[in-house]
């Protein structure tokens, strides 16, 4: 008997901001390599995947969700979703099932015209749906595209992803695996480190500060006693916002270095030691210079 030839290839996720994308990808890989929060826009940067099976190797790209954009950081973040798309060999479209059809799935729906890549379209969240809902909202969806697939799931339960990856696996070309089949994610340890303190930072404050807020890692190294010290910056746009942070007495710093330490822990399978340090850099979702410096550079 013939053995079925490996296939590989990469898949961006898009949708609009709060949709689930990081949640797929998360229940995908098995393992949490992208944040997630229930404020929107909580991805900045292409987060990669890496999902392995005896069949296939598919590198998913969690795009950034695209919005109305209200600073040069949300022009990065809108531009680095819509290349993504033409780097892959399709595109899953997500969408709010829960939440029906918007005026932001309508603006996605009218880039992907000029998108030759097959694009999937996923129905998340269909745990908050009715089952005689779906069909409606199936048929309201194939006005706006001609999607190569409609695939409707739960990315928090785990519904129907199994179904989602044997359709992606009819548009992957039969390729090498680029990947060691143990590895989750190609961005750095620092990266996610850093991406997981935000993500606590995310879920503990006030609307004023989530999307003013960057993590950086200043050091990263083991001890002599096998404990990885973490050096982390968190940069905030005003004093006010560095008061928030810190909270009376530390207490809330506190609780985001703890919270961030037991994921950290998770990730690394080794002791954490963390420094936390708050710095004011004024307006930087504006500037050029310092969206560069933090990882934001243009792409």
């Amino acid at each position: 008997m013939k053995k079925q030839a490996f296939k590989s290839g990469f898949v961006a996720i898009v949708g609009r901001p709060n949709v689930g994308k990081s949640t797929l990808m998360n229940q995908v890989i098995g393992q949490k390599i992208a944040i997630m929060s229930d404020k929107p826009q909580t991805t900045r940067n292409k987060i990669h995947g890496v999902y392995t099976s005896e069949q296939q190797q598919i590198v998913f790209l969690d795009t950034p969700g695209i919005h109305k954009r209200q600073s040069k950081l949300g022009d990065y973040m809108n531009q680095t979703a819509l290349n993504t798309l033409h780097e892959v060999e399709a595109a899953l479209f997500l969408i709010d099932a829960s939440e029906g059809m918007g005026g932001g799935d309508r603006y996605i729906a009218e880039q992907l015209k000029n998108v030759r890549t097959p694009i999937i379209l996923v129905m998340n969240k269909i745990d908050k749906v009715e089952p005689e809902a779906l069909l409606p909202l199936i048929e309201e969806y194939r006005k706006l595209h001609d999607f190569a697939e409609i695939v409707p799931v739960s990315a928090k339960l785990g519904s129907n992803v199994n179904t989602l990856l044997e359709q992606i696996s009819n548009y992957l070309p039969e390729g090498p695996q680029y990947y060691p089949e143990d590895q989750v994610t190609d961005h750095p340890e620092q990266f996610v480190c850093a991406e997981l303190i935000r993500e606590k930072i995310l879920q503990m404050t006030r609307e004023e500060v989530p999307h003013s807020i960057a993590v950086t890692i200043e050091d990263m190294k083991v001890q002599d006693n096998g404990v990885v010290y973490i050096s982390a910056v968190i940069f905030v746009e005003r004093d006010s916002q560095k008061g928030i942070i810190i909270g009376k007495q530390g207490a809330l710093l506190k609780e985001v270095g703890k919270r961030a330490r037991q994921d950290i822990q998770n990730l690394l399978g080794s002791k954490i030691f963390m420094d936390l340090w708050v710095k004011v850099k004024k307006d930087w979702r504006n500037q050029d210079r310092v969206l560069r410096d933090l990882g934001f550079g243009r792409e």
